[in-house]
């Protein structure tokens, strides 16, 4: 695949045309405030998992609605004082899986929480186990359009509250440093991770790769490949509904939340990416609020990115925050 968007120079200077809700940050605030009405009961339950480095423990919290959502654990096997702590997202159609596919993050010397997203966990993976009870209007197969009809049936409004309180359980932890507390992921999970940046103000440092979920403007006419295509083939039978769905995805954009961003940021992507092109990523970036921010860029990669390189460069950067 040739390069596609725009030249690099034009990349680092790119800014969205996604307008941002007059009342973005009320909205949040209130769906917060709806979601810890509903005690975080965090429930850690320590599992057998035939493996000596590590101690894995099955996690059950309170997310959006008070639903019931899933995570792992892992921490060093052998430790008695808080640990540095990172929060992983996964990425669309995935879960959290078995706790042997997330061994990375413990092997650092870090506690490292996975959560599962609702209703997905059955296209790649372990699996996941996290039922996403609430319906919406009808909408095209996959995620992005359920709920589509208004911001607050909207099915990413469910995951990000979920991401939020997923923080929160894994800080209730006693084996968890607050203070220095990491949010990651890839493709969804980096979309999901920019959005915990702007909503939670005190981590330590966040850092998504390739992430998705950013620029809908933008995504929703660049690239033919799913996920962001389900918007375009929804749109292509419910004709002239385009401003409605935008507004609604308004609320969701990546590039709102990174305006919001405190904590410094390490992003990544990839010229040749065709699920989350380049230019949503640096829409995102360029919005970062922290000045302390850099971004990895792979010249000849799809949306697998810099994959293990781009894990070494997540690790040495991650030294100087958590």
């Amino acid at each position: 695949m040739a390069l596609f968007d725009l030249p690099v120079d034009e990349l680092r200077e790119y800014r969205s045309a996604s307008a941002e809700p007059a009342d973005f940050d009320a909205f949040w605030s209130k769906t917060l405030q709806e979601a810890r009405e509903h005690g975080l009961g965090a429930r850690f339950e320590l599992v057998d998992t035939h493996l000596t480095t590590v101690k894995v423990y099955d996690v059950t919290f309170a997310g959006y609605g008070g639903h019931p959502v899933k995570g792992w654990l892992t921490l060093p096997a052998h430790v008695d004082a808080p640990l540095p702590l990172v929060v992983e997202f996964v990425g669309y159609g995935g879960g959290r899986g078995l706790p042997h596919e997330h061994l990375l993050w413990a092997s650092t010397g870090r506690a490292h929480f996975v959560m599962d997203t609702r209703g997905q966990g059955s296209a790649w993976g372990g699996g996941g186990g996290t039922a996403d009870p609430v319906g919406g209007a009808p909408a095209y197969p996959g995620f992005m359009t359920r709920g589509l009809d208004a911001p607050e049936n909207y099915y990413y409004r469910r995951v990000f509250t979920d991401a939020v309180r997923a923080v929160e359980a894994a800080r209730s932890h006693p084996l968890a440093d607050a203070s220095r507390t990491a949010v990651i992921g890839t493709s969804q999970g980096g979309g999901i991770a920019i959005a915990v940046g702007g909503l939670v103000p005190d981590l330590a440092a966040v850092a998504p790769d390739v992430p998705f979920l950013c620029d809908f403007p933008r995504a929703a006419v660049l690239t033919d490949r799913h996920p962001y295509r389900e918007i375009g083939l929804f749109l292509k039978t419910h004709r002239g509904r385009g401003e409605e769905a935008l507004r609604t995805l308004s609320y969701f954009d990546g590039v709102h939340f990174a305006a919001r961003g405190r904590a410094p940021a390490l992003f990544s992507t990839a010229l040749q990416d065709q699920t989350c092109p380049p230019s949503t990523v640096f829409a995102a970036f360029n919005a970062w609020a922290q000045e302390d921010k850099a971004i990895e860029v792979y010249d000849f990669n799809d949306h697998e990115g810099g994959g293990p390189y781009q894990e070494a460069v997540k690790l040495r950067w991650l030294r100087s925050y958590a």
